[in-house]
């Protein structure tokens, strides 16, 4: 494993955008010792209130988000109605009235995140993924070890570092997946470009970690 004095280093990422419309919003995140989990519960079921509140599953595709992120699939060769960017599909299951468990701390945080500013976006344990990266669609016959088992990645937008691909905005990869000792990992949320921009998507971390402050950020990057 990476020394973790290393990693600011690697921060922000070197990222080629080769597919145009998005912008990529990246935070550094460092656990917080002797942090109370169980503020999370609190912090899921707030999040969760919040979009019930403002969204229902029959209008979520017309919001100007959504809307948004589904044309910058079809940009990339994806069918959004058949592979569901990972916000859609979370806030849809959140809106259903579905129970949402504790997983880690920053899948947590990063769930709300997704849901609130219905993008997706996904946490890479920060000693796994190496940089450059590169957003690309994938290729004919590429595919992934995702959280949901092999994954056919033509034509679905990614990102890829010289190992591969290591994650889409649809599922993520078990290769950067981060685990019980995971201690620092990378954030990155997929943003339609101008339409939610990276100063609103780390003012949204910085209010969640302030209601539920197991994380610090130790950097963030994007917009730029």
């Amino acid at each position: 494993m990476d020394d973790p004095s290393r990693l600011a280093h690697r921060f922000p990422p070197a990222v080629k955008l080769e597919l145009s419309g998005w912008e990529l919003f990246w935070a550094e995140l460092e656990l917080v010792d002797g942090a109370d989990r169980g503020v999370l519960a609190a912090l899921r079921a707030a999040a969760e209130a919040r979009v019930r509140a403002s969204h229902t599953v029959e209008k979520l595709a017309e919001h100007p988000t959504a809307a948004a992120v589904r044309r910058l699939f079809r940009q990339a060769g994806c069918d959004p109605t058949r592979y569901r960017p990972s916000s859609e599909a979370l806030l849809r299951r959140v809106l259903k009235g579905e129970a949402r468990p504790a997983i880690h701390p920053f899948v947590d945080v990063n769930n709300c995140l997704s849901i609130e500013l219905v993008v997706p976006a996904c946490v890479v344990d920060a000693a796994k993924a190496r940089p450059p990266f590169v957003l690309r669609a994938g290729r004919d016959g590429e595919s992934m070890l995702s959280m949901r088992g092999s994954f056919d990645l033509a034509g679905k937008p990614l990102l890829a570092d010289p190992e591969g691909p290591f994650g889409t905005p649809i599922s993520d990869s078990e290769r950067v997946k981060v685990t019980a000792a995971t201690r620092q990992a990378w954030l990155v949320a997929y943003l339609p470009a101008g339409v939610v921009a990276a100063a609103c998507a780390r003012e949204a971390l910085v209010a969640l970690l302030a209601e539920a402050p197991v994380a610090r950020i130790v950097a963030t990057a994007g917009g730029e």
